[in-house]
């Protein structure tokens, strides 16, 4: 993974403003989408259920505000 990971970043090192804006583009769309998979996987699995359980008791107990 080293090897390859060396290599995919001296090849976006080299990349034109034009190709390296593209693929910032690219990278933060692939990112996000990883991002939302692992909320959606973490949610179906209840790994955020106690978050939510808390956020709501506190909100119902007073201690939010509106933003």
């Amino acid at each position: 993974m080293a090897t390859t990971l060396e290599s995919l970043e001296r090849e976006v090192a080299q990349l034109p403003q034009s190709q390296l804006r593209k693929f910032r583009a690219w990278y933060e769309k692939f990112d996000a989408d990883k991002w939302d998979e692992q909320i959606e996987k973490d949610v179906k699995l209840g790994k955020l259920d106690n978050l939510a359980d808390g956020a709501i008791s506190e909100h119902l107990a007073g201690k939010s505000k509106e933003l």
